[in-house]
């Protein structure tokens, strides 16, 4: 292939899209082809070009993704950082807040546990709400029912009761949630009485209408400053935002 025809094909790619609807008046079948076979050729010369095409459409995704993410969290500050229906761990002053939504039966939220926990022991004036986002089918929801109930009983004891819960083996379930609540002290009786007079439907549908504005499709999915943070990124990653926050105000400086 010439210098010459490579840099026209590299020209009719990045050209081609904007003025796809107009050329295809302005061309006759001819040239449509010619102009076809020019960037079919260049593509099978070279391949990696669909790598950079991916690479883009991946950014800006991920840039409209987080500016929808940002205006969310201008919008609902109240609902993410002081809900009525969530409990925070760390030091309920610090500086910096962490908003993690997770599922009891999410595979990388069970390994993140350990981010949690080694962000909070290092760093003593960092507040890490809980979100609780049940999305993977009836046992998570039943699992959080039993925890939101657990929650308004015990408060004190949650975060046993979130790390024994998550940290466990096996489904998460409503069973499962019961056996933890009572080897922390609260009876099955206690439960199903708070669930029956305090059901979790209201914290539930908040956390899904959060997530929807958010753009929050999995877990775990966290809110540091400014900015959403979609999967479970590492502890290094999430302490690196918390001191962007502190040094610029945003999760990326």
């Amino acid at each position: 292939m010439t210098l010459t025809f490579r840099k026209l094909a590299a020209t009719a790619l990045v050209i081609l899209p904007a003025i796809l609807p107009t050329a295809a008046l302005a061309l006759d079948e001819a040239q449509k082809k010619e102009i076809g076979e020019f960037i079919k050729e260049y593509l099978i010369a070279n391949p990696e070009i669909m790598l950079d095409v991916q690479d883009a459409l991946e950014k800006k995704q991920y840039e409209a993704r987080q500016q929808q993410a940002s205006a969310a969290v201008g919008d609902n500050k109240g609902a993410l950082f002081s809900s009525e229906h969530d409990i925070s761990l760390g030091n309920p002053k610090g500086d910096v807040t962490v908003v993690e939504f997770f599922d009891y039966n999410c595979g990388y939220c069970k390994r993140a546990l350990s981010d949690m926990d080694k962000i909070l022991s290092e760093d003593k004036n960092v507040r890490f709400v809980l979100k609780e986002f049940p999305i993977l089918g009836p046992d998570s929801l039943a699992a959080h029912k039993v925890s939101y109930a657990f929650r308004q009983i015990a408060p004190e004891k949650y975060g046993e009761f979130h790390r024994a819960l998550l940290g466990g083996k096996g489904r998460a379930d409503e069973q499962a949630a019961l056996d933890v609540a009572a080897s922390l002290g609260v009876s099955e009786d206690q439960i199903r009485a708070k669930m029956a007079a305090s059901p979790n439907d209201d914290q539930v549908k908040e956390a899904y209408q959060l997530a929807t504005s958010l753009g929050i499709t999995g877990t775990p999915s966290y809110i540091v400053g400014n900015e959403a943070v979609f999967g479970a990124i590492g502890s290094e990653a999430i302490e690196q935002k918390l001191a962007n926050v502190r040094t610029c105000g945003k999760a990326t400086c």
